[in-house]
């Protein structure tokens, strides 16, 4: 038996750093982007806190606005639970709570990489780009150690399906960013300044090297939505997550569960289904920005369906559903 709360917590603890690894990636991008407006001027990081949905929040704590307030806020503010340190913290908690079922080595790197982060440790003391760039290393670590170490049975699936979905709700995010509310100037699109901005996004989703093999094209903004939201291969692309999604409830389901498809298996399906055979002219013509928005929905939907069918109403999940 795989008890309900253990299974919420492996979703989570995956989903919190995957989390923390999205927002430094988020905070890279502006950083990129800043250097080309007047030094302390907020404007490309105002986006960011619309984006992450805490804007009420942070305009509550942080009345000036300057650009040090957005950085402080989405890196190390512990009232923000979104926050880098929040996430990793929460992170580490669940983990905590389930020592004796995760591996010593899953253990050893969540608490490092928490320890790594608290106030004056040496990783403070670094420019910004290599806080950021090692708190990235030890997510990535930790993903790393739980697939090699952590038996790939259904406990192994909760820990995919929270860093999946997580994973394809910031990548739309992150592109929003750039193509929807830091869209320059109508005389711009197409400059050299655009142009290194499109670049700079490929580079913090880790997706420049990849894109530039796979597309073997000039960089224009619907090539790059393409590859990030509809790619098939690339692992954060929004496809593949959902494509990721799909097996994996595929393989936690309760074999005693009707045939019949219910509401969680239908949502993933049309998912799957709409993002794996749009066209991206039709989602620009459509809107791009709106697309990305009914998306996010439609994965709060998806969370909120796994939620009350695995963590509320039942009490423990049956290991001889694993499909093999």
């Amino acid at each position: 038996m795989l008890l309900s709360r253990v299974a919420e917590s492996l979703y989570w603890i995956n989903r919190y750093l995957e989390r923390a690894e999205n927002i430094s990636r988020f905070v890279e991008v502006s950083e990129s982007m800043a250097l080309d407006c007047p030094p302390g001027s907020a404007e490309p990081w105002l986006p960011l806190i619309d984006v992450t949905g805490d804007r009420n929040e942070f305009d509550r704590l942080y009345k000036n606005k300057y650009s040090g307030d957005v950085i402080s806020f989405l890196i190390k503010d512990r009232e923000n639970p979104n926050s880098i340190i929040s996430c990793i913290c929460m992170a580490r908690e669940n983990a905590r709570q389930i020592r004796d079922v995760i591996t010593s080595e899953m253990w050893e790197q969540i608490n490092s990489l928490y320890w790594s982060i608290q106030e004056g440790e040496v990783l403070w003391h670094q420019p910004s780009q290599e806080q950021l760039f090692e708190i990235r290393r030890g997510c990535q670590l930790f993903y790393g150690v739980t697939d090699a170490t952590f038996s790939h049975d259904i406990a192994w699936h909760f820990c995919k399906l929270g860093r999946l979905i997580e994973r394809a709700d910031k990548t739309s995010r992150i592109l929003d960013v750039k193509y929807f509310l830091l869209l320059p100037n109508i005389n711009e699109i197409g400059g050299a300044l655009d142009e290194l901005q499109w670049i700079s996004l490929l580079r913090s989703a880790g997706a420049y090297q990849m894109f530039r093999k796979a597309a073997q094209e000039s960089i224009t903004p619907n090539a790059i939505a393409s590859f990030l939201l509809l790619d098939p291969i690339f692992p954060r692309s929004v496809r593949f997550c959902l494509e990721g999604v799909k097996q994996s409830l595929e393989n936690i389901k309760d074999s005693s569960i009707s045939v019949k498809p219910n509401d969680l298996e239908c949502l993933i399906g049309l998912l799957l289904a709409k993002w794996s055979f749009v066209r991206i002219d039709h989602l620009v013509k459509d809107g791009l920005h709106e697309a990305i928005d009914s998306l996010q929905i439609d994965l709060n939907r998806l969370h909120d369906l796994i939620y009350s069918f695995y963590f509320i109403n039942k009490t423990s999940l049956e290991l001889d559903s694993l499909k093999e």
